[in-house]
């Protein structure tokens, strides 16, 4: 199905969530000197035009990197967020707003491996440009690689099925990023079933999934099914920045579940996810869940804390 197109939703709440979690993951892989990969199974185009195109039309970024812009009392984690961004809006007007692909290439190393998979036609083209101008800037600032191997690679086809060809990296370290569409409901049952084989190959990965939070029958339970996944444990937090609709329509809340998480993600999402509610709340349904434990296989307690805030 590829009618789906994220420059739509490009810097709301949602990717808000996700991006903080990711620089947050990638920051703890590169504590090691050991190289790591990082995988994108659905990149996008990389980077995406907040004032002109898809974006203008619904500016749901004002529901997410808008409201965070300008405040000067983010917690760290936030704080290297909107750095990064501001970093691609040099003349200080958000113009731009980054893909994962994107926040992964600024974070990783020149010894960090980045394999990027986009099916749409349209935004694996564009992905293709914008790295190919990363990699023209950076020759033109005198930067040369001196390490082997190609650092970014993107392939236009089917992330749940290239994944298999690249598990396990080579350095047996890495992270995997899975943030389909889910306009076809199939889309819920292929990241168990991906995430599944992904753990026999490379059962000591990093997994992050994103997904929305919908009143759909799939949505509610994929958490559930994540949960009993044969990992080394799991975490699981969501953001609602306002109660859901009566019809049910529209994207309120999304989640980050991670299988094999860092220690250090709990108490930093902790600390973070009241402030981020009160920020981005639209109305006092704004709340937070946060949640880890064990596969239900081998454990079943969870720890779980949340709260509900009004809008700040």
């Amino acid at each position: 199905m590829l009618s789906y197109r994220h420059a739509f939703h490009a810097g709301n709440h949602a990717d808000v969530l996700k991006h903080v979690v990711l620089i947050q993951l990638l920051r703890y892989l590169g504590q090691k000197d050991t190289p790591y990969m990082y995988i994108d199974t659905h990149a996008g185009a990389g980077v995406y035009a907040l004032d002109t195109g898809y974006a203008a039309k619904n500016v749901e970024y004002e529901t997410g990197i808008s409201r965070l812009w300008e405040r000067k009392d983010l917690p760290e984690p936030l704080a290297e967020y909107v750095k990064l961004i501001k970093g691609m809006n040099p003349s200080g007007k958000m113009r731009y707003y980054p893909g994962s692909p994107y926040c992964a290439e600024q974070i990783a190393r020149e010894q960090d491996r980045l394999r990027l998979f986009e099916l749409h036609p349209s935004d694996a083209k564009i992905l293709e440009e914008n790295f190919r101008k990363l990699e023209a800037h950076a020759a033109a600032q005198g930067q040369r690689s001196t390490v082997r191997g190609k650092r970014v690679m993107i392939q236009k086809s089917d992330g749940f099925l290239g994944l298999k060809s690249l598990l396990p990296p080579p350095s047996r370290r890495g992270l995997v990023l899975i943030d389909p569409p889910y306009e076809n409901k199939d889309d819920y049952r292929r990241v168990k079933d991906t995430l599944n084989d992904a753990l026999v190959r490379f059962a000591t990965g990093t997994y992050a999934v994103w997904y929305p939070v919908l009143q759909r029958m799939e949505s509610r339970q994929m958490p559930d099914k994540l949960k009993r996944l044969p990992s080394n444990g799991w975490l699981n937090v969501t953001l609602s920045v306002s109660a859901p609709t009566p019809d049910g329509f529209g994207l309120h809340s999304s989640g980050m579940f991670v299988l094999n998480p860092p220690w250090t993600l709990e108490p930093m999402l902790r600390e973070l996810m009241p402030f981020l509610v009160k920020a981005l709340a639209r109305d006092e349904g704004a709340t937070f869940t946060l949640e880890s434990g064990m596969p239900t296989a081998v454990h079943t307690g969870t720890r779980r804390t949340g709260e509900k805030n009004s809008q700040a």
